[in-house]
């Protein structure tokens, strides 16, 4: 009897270790996300706002669309779906007034069109100045990935200071 009791008792303990580090992560888990919530929740629909336009793109081919117009639609559904999810799930503005819905818009798809003219300027610049060595058999990747960082970093600025900002005239509307 002796011997059942201690394997049980050890067994609780190692059950009681193993919770009690499963909680620690836990707790770590939501101390990071009340921290870090905004850019982990950026990062996470930026992954599924490529995903979304790799998609649309597929589609658009598949039912016959010329590529290069398929590039563009692509492009449109996968910043419209920015839109939305960084609207409501990233930076959790919930106005639906649609005079700052429309201008909200306008003005995401003004900051995705202006990073975009700054990559498709900065990777060449990047590339002449000597980021053009061949990385994991792609040349140019340096530079490529230099340019997505900073379009990236820009387009949150943008969503974050200019077009999804917080204030009293928005909350009102």
């Amino acid at each position: 009897m002796y011997e059942l009791s201690t394997a049980v008792g050890l067994l609780y303990k190692r059950w009681n270790k193993t919770v009690g580090a499963h909680l620690g992560l836990m707790d770590f888990y939501h101390s990071m996300m009340a921290k870090y919530r905004e850019p982990i929740a950026y990062v996470f629909f930026g992954g599924l706002t490529t995903i979304v336009n790799w998609l649309a793109y597929m589609l658009f081919v598949w039912i016959g669309i010329e590529i290069n117009l398929s590039n563009i639609l692509s492009w449109v559904v996968g910043v419209t779906f920015a839109f939305v999810v960084n609207k409501w799930f990233v930076f959790q503005n919930r106005s639906t007034s649609p005079k700052v819905v429309l201008t909200e818009l306008a003005s995401f798809f003004g900051a995705r069109i202006f990073t975009g003219v700054i990559a498709f300027v900065l990777f060449p610049i990047l590339y002449n100045l000597g980021m053009n060595q061949s990385f994991m058999g792609t040349d140019g990747l340096p530079a490529k990935i230099v340019t997505s960082v900073i379009e990236i970093a820009l387009n949150y600025i943008f969503s974050k200071y200019l077009i999804f900002r917080e204030n009293k005239k928005t909350k009102e509307e």
